[in-house]
């Protein structure tokens, strides 16, 4: 029998007084706990993409529990919560992400994951090894700060609990992409958009960030090269899609060495490679497939063309022929300049400059870039890590969250929301 995950604060913890950085601090330092006992249930408990039915009850009863205007389904299994301010003022959204990966967990955590589901048509062990669990933690505290503030907030805060920042199930639509489509910024128009994510290379207590791209476009892409399949003994008699597809392998690197710009980054990745079902039988097909790392569209676009090029010429070179496919995933993400800067100011005074640090990008793609394109977006790392110890990567069984990184993301985003709000930066203006 699965647990459920409701639960919300009492109406005894908000209290409505906008309040400085001390009493900011210590509203957070009150209403922690209460947030990091969510979080826990959270990672017990974890659902992959498009299935989190018990995160968004769990999410859409604490929302109401604080009085925000809810609204549950948006994009499958997202929440939204609206909270209205007592003064005219823009709007200002926010994104928390809360899918888990079909990772079996490996910590000692006593809310360790124990959870198993069916994923691709295989059971798999299911684990939040990519934080989302603090990051949804970590919003429903800002929740509760913001919400003892409503009358003196000077304009609206629009929570968006995201699901399936992975990817959604094969054949489904899914995360930020299905938000917008269904309406969610038509409709609320928010001046700019916040959002978080935990990193292991940085500690507990600090943050970091940088302007500019952050993430790469994420790209997928398939191959078939199909030949003739003969004995192993006679390769005279086959046309060896095994072969050529080695070869296609190793000239497919060359883009990067030889066609990218040096100064311009670019990761050519093959993740599989199947083919044939015994040793002494040249298959007739075989099928790669990969992804593709970019932060330009240009790049991406020259990457895509060589691609097809190579796998062309490779295939016709050995008498075969091939199948090329290519899927444009999630956009790079580029943190909106002129917002970074002054968040970035924002950060050093609430946290301390010694807390906020550089941050350079990364491979990694992150889905809230359909959001960013939007309006300006701000995306920064929360460090994770207890210091004096070793954490795992991200997606691994061996990452780990610690508590104490809860209080520290819900000073530094409440403290965005409630500047910004108060005296919001210029931006450009909201397509």
């Amino acid at each position: 029998m699965r647990r459920c995950l409701i639960a919300g604060f009492t109406a005894s913890l908000l209290l409505p007084v906008l309040a400085p950085a001390a009493d900011l601090d210590s509203l957070v330092t009150q209403l922690a706990p209460r947030a990091i006992e969510l979080r826990h249930q959270i990672h017990q408990y974890p659902e992959l993409g498009n299935r989190e039915f018990e995160t968004a009850k769990l999410v859409a009863a604490h929302l109401q529990s604080l009085g925000y205007e809810v609204r549950t389904g948006v994009a499958h299994t997202g929440v939204i919560g609206v909270l209205r301010g007592g003064k005219p003022g823009p709007t200002i959204a926010v994104r928390a992400d809360m899918d888990a990966l079909p990772v079996v967990e490996d910590t000692d955590l006593p809310f360790a994951s124990t959870q198993r589901t069916t994923y691709d048509g295989q059971e798999v062990g299911v684990a939040h090894a990519c934080g989302h669990d603090a990051h949804t933690a970590v919003q429903l505290g800002v929740a509760s700060v913001l919400a003892g503030m409503r009358e003196e907030l000077a304009g609206t805060v629009l929570l968006l609990f995201q699901p399936a920042e992975e990817g959604p199930p094969a054949g489904e639509e899914g995360g930020a992409a299905l938000m917008l489509k269904e309406g969610v910024f038509d409709e609320f128009k928010p001046a700019a958009i916040f959002a978080l994510h935990v990193f292991p290379e940085f500690e507990v207590g600090s943050v970091a960030y940088a302007g500019g791209p952050v993430q790469a476009a994420s790209d997928t892409w398939r191959a078939v090269i199909h030949g003739k399949q003969a004995h192993g003994a006679w390769p005279q008699l086959a046309i060896d899609p095994v072969v050529i597809a080695a070869e296609a392998v190793l000239s497919l690197q060359t883009i990067r060495s030889r066609n990218v710009d040096p100064t311009e980054a670019a990761v050519l990745t093959v993740g599989i490679i199947r083919g044939g079902q015994r040793e002494n039988i040249i298959p007739s097909e075989v099928e790669l497939r990969g992804t593709v790392r970019t932060y330009e569209r240009a790049v991406q676009d020259l990457v895509e063309k060589r691609m097809g090029e190579i796998l062309n010429g490779v295939a016709q070179a050995g008498g075969a022929t091939v199948e090329f496919e290519y899927q444009r995933e999630n956009p790079p993400l580029v943190n909106d300049p002129a917002l970074s800067a002054w968040a970035g100011e924002r950060l050093r005074a609430h946290l301390g400059a010694d807390k906020v640090q550089s941050m350079r990008p990364v491979m990694g793609a992150e889905d809230f870039a359909f959001f960013s394109e939007r309006v300006p977006g701000f995306y920064f790392r929360l460090g994770p890590t207890k210091p004096g110890t070793v954490n795992g990567n991200l997606h691994t069984p061996t990452f780990r969250a610690d508590d104490g990184a809860i209080p520290v993301g819900m000073r530094a985003m409440a403290s965005l929301v409630l500047d910004f709000l108060a005296a919001p930066p210029g931006l450009p203006a909201v397509q």
